[in-house]
């Protein structure tokens, strides 16, 4: 029954991002917070990236990431459930003439043993928390290995189960959304433009626990720890010289405890054993 949920649940995401796929670019790419978050993450899998390396990415969306690390030369296989998202990374393929750097498929992380494309990869790769977006998280994890070759890196960008700023809208009188990651154990309501599915929270325990006997963990780094959320609109453009102040605080204790661990994320990294 559990299973039937989920896959229920993945139909409404899909449904939800098919919605947003057509202006989803539109209205992130000029979020100084979201951009910032973007070359967070690519600076840290570059880090364990060998040069020309093949790559596994799920829920891709538009492609953003597959781009930009076909455009440093490695081969991306981008994954979605979304027809919609797939079909703008598809656009983006022909436009930027990469059809030899990046391929495409229609395929659920919880299904990656239908994949057709097996690779074995150098990385797999997750970003914003598609992740959350399933209650089997357990069971996308034990699909992992086979996909790897030897020494190959799993690299996820996760919603843990606390967010420092986020607790702190307390003060706002936004209970719901302080409050929302604490009693989330059955999953809790997100929303796209009118469109419902659960989305669950895992903390960094969760991900060693269930990887520790195929893979040695290579870092964990908060993100939007010490920087506002994105949610929090406008932050960065009206109060610059304090996001900077910030940013400058959070790159230099990203990894260090506890600001790893109680970020808006937190981007995990570990190499196949």
């Amino acid at each position: 029954m559990e299973t039937i949920a989920g896959h229920i649940n993945e139909k409404y995401a899909a449904d939800a991002f098919n919605g947003q796929s057509i202006i989803f670019d539109d209205l992130y790419s000029t979020n100084t917070i979201i951009n910032y978050k973007r070359e967070r993450v690519r600076n840290h899998v570059l880090k364990y990236l060998a040069p020309s390396s093949s790559i596994l990415e799920l829920n891709s969306g538009t492609g953003e990431d597959a781009i930009y690390f076909a455009g440093k030369g490695h081969k991306v296989h981008a994954t979605d459930i979304s027809q919609g998202m797939q079909e703008q990374l598809q656009l983006k393929v022909e436009k930027y003439q990469m059809t030899t750097l990046i391929s495409n498929e229609l395929c659920s992380y919880t299904n990656l043993l239908l994949l057709k494309n097996k690779g074995p990869y150098d990385l797999i790769f997750s970003n914003f928390a598609g992740s959350n977006c399933t209650n089997e998280l357990d069971k996308v994890l034990a699909s992992l290995p086979p996909l790897l070759n030897p020494g190959g890196i799993v690299t996820l960008v996760i919603l843990p189960k606390f967010c420092l700023w986020e607790t702190l809208l307390l003060f706002k009188g936004k209970f719901r959304t302080a409050f929302r990651r604490f009693f989330s154990s059955k999953g809790k309501i997100a929303h796209i433009k009118g469109n419902y599915f659960k989305c669950w929270y895992y903390n960094p325990s969760y991900i060693l626990s269930r990887m520790k006997g195929s893979f040695d963990l290579l870092s964990i780094e908060g993100l939007c720890t010490i920087v506002p959320p994105s949610y929090i609109e406008g932050f960065a453009e009206k109060h610059p010289s304090a996001y900077q102040f910030l940013k400058n605080k959070e790159d230099k204790l990203k990894g260090c405890w506890p600001w790893k661990y109680i970020g808006d994320y937190y981007i995990i990294s570990l190499r196949k054993k």
